[in-house]
């Protein structure tokens, strides 16, 4: 998600976090091992490379299986993990009709903020490779194009592949291949570098 708002939560039992998240649906809150972070607005940068992203899963899946949640949609990774990812994407039908909370992803896709990175690259990454229904979660810069895509293989074990402008991001796990490029257009680094 975008940017975290620094409220001065002390820790939290999941109890505590869910009474929270309903008393406050206006907000996002993230829950990390008794952590809450309440998410806000990201720049228009992140917002532009959310929305490609998000626009790209969409025409492709449309019709089919998957389904493509922004970040108004909580990920349940365990008990302890509430996050909110840019993009998800689901293709377990058990996640078909949920109206918060998705359980199954496929798929995740970060774009990062200079306040959430360590956090989407720590605990968060560490989570995420954690969920057995995840198959690949990409890690994208809002700074600079480069897309980080984490693939879960098939003995196990997870692969990275770093992809810039000029590159083709493919995702296997949907089927999927389309340029780095079309992450980033109009973006307001793309086009300076075009002038």
């Amino acid at each position: 998600m975008a940017v975290e708002h620094r409220a001065p939560y002390e820790r939290m039992s999941p109890e505590e976090y869910l009474t929270l998240v309903e008393q406050d649906p206006e907000h996002a809150y993230e829950y990390l091992d008794g952590r809450v972070y309440m998410m806000t607005g990201g720049s228009p940068d992140h917002s532009i490379i959310g929305s490609n992203l998000n626009g790209l899963l969409q025409a492709f899946l449309r019709g089919r299986r998957c389904i493509v949640y922004n970040s108004d949609v909580y990920v349940q990774l365990s008990e302890q993990y509430r996050v909110c990812p840019d993009v998800t994407v689901s293709c377990d039908p058990r996640d078909r009709g949920a109206q918060e909370v998705i359980r199954y992803p496929t798929l995740v896709g970060e774009v990062l903020s200079p306040t959430t990175e360590a956090r989407d690259r720590g605990l968060k990454s560490f989570q995420y490779r954690s969920c057995p229904s995840i198959e690949e979660y990409l890690l994208i810069s809002s700074e600079f194009p480069l897309v980080e895509v984490f693939r879960r293989e098939k003995q196990g074990f997870w692969s990275l592949y770093t992809l810039g402008l000029g590159d083709i991001i493919e995702l296997t796990s949907l089927g999927l291949r389309f340029p780095v490029a079309e992450l980033y257009q109009n973006t307001s680094f793309l086009e300076e570098a075009n002038e």
